[in-house]
Formats: C-alpha cells, structure tokens, sequence
C-alpha cells in the first residue's frame, strides 16, 4: 500500500469516526406508525438515537428517559416535564408500554428529557397521531 494511500485511508476514517461521534439525536414511536387505528389497550414502543437511556436521578451527560404526551406539546428545553395524566413519566428506563384510550384521535408525542425531568425540548420529541376504534 502506497503511502498516500495510507493517508487517504486515515483521513476517512477519521472523517468516519468524527461524524460517529457526532450521531443525529432523535427519539422515534417504534410502534404504532403514525396515523395507526388501534384497539384500546395498545403498545406503545420507544426509541431513542445518539443519547443512552438512563433511571431518573441518574445526571450523566447524554442520557435521560422517555415521557409519553397525550394531546399535549413538546416541552420547552430546560423545563420540567410535568406529571400528570396526560405527561406520563418512564424513570426506570422504560422503552414500551400499554396505553388505554377511549375511542378518539389522539396526539401522541414522545418527550426526551434528562435525571430531573428537564425536557431537551422539541428537537429530542416526536409526534404521531393515533385514532383508538
């Protein structure tokens, strides 16, 4: 292998690894797609890119948890998600659940935040809507 070979080589994978380091952030609903008809109850999953899922309480950078919106919008960044019946929390690390609706349309929207429930705002959200027959 020639040397500049070597070096072109190098640089690419630097460029690689530079570009893994700094991986999109996102969160996505798994399950259901967006615009689904669901039966009441009905899975929901989660997920998560470029942050690592962690407990509430735990404040290490780049980590947090999920939050489930119902009919509500993203929560600024810095602001605590509330807790109530339709801002539903996933401390414990939670990537799924069971959700029961009556019949409707509904918004749902995903919200990232971190340890102490500070929302990362609207780019760590996600919206879908759902109707429930």
């Amino acid at each position: 292998m020639t040397k500049s070979l070597q070096k072109l080589m190098l640089a690419a994978s630097l460029m690689l690894s530079g570009a893994c380091a700094f991986a999109q952030q996102s969160v996505a609903f798994i399950e259901p797609a967006d615009g689904a008809t669901v039966a009441s109850p009905f899975k929901v999953k989660f997920a998560v890119s470029g942050m690592e899922i962690k407990p509430a309480g735990d404040m290490s950078a780049n980590t947090g948890h999920h939050h489930l919106l119902i009919n509500a919008a993203p929560v600024k960044a810095g602001e605590v998600v509330p807790a109530d019946d339709t801002h539903i929390h996933f401390g414990k690390g939670q990537t799924e659940t069971e959700v029961k609706l009556p019949p409707g349309t509904y918004k749902l929207s995903l919200q990232f935040a971190n340890g102490l429930h500070q929302s990362y705002g609207p780019g760590m959200s996600k919206e879908i809507q759902v109707t429930v027959k």
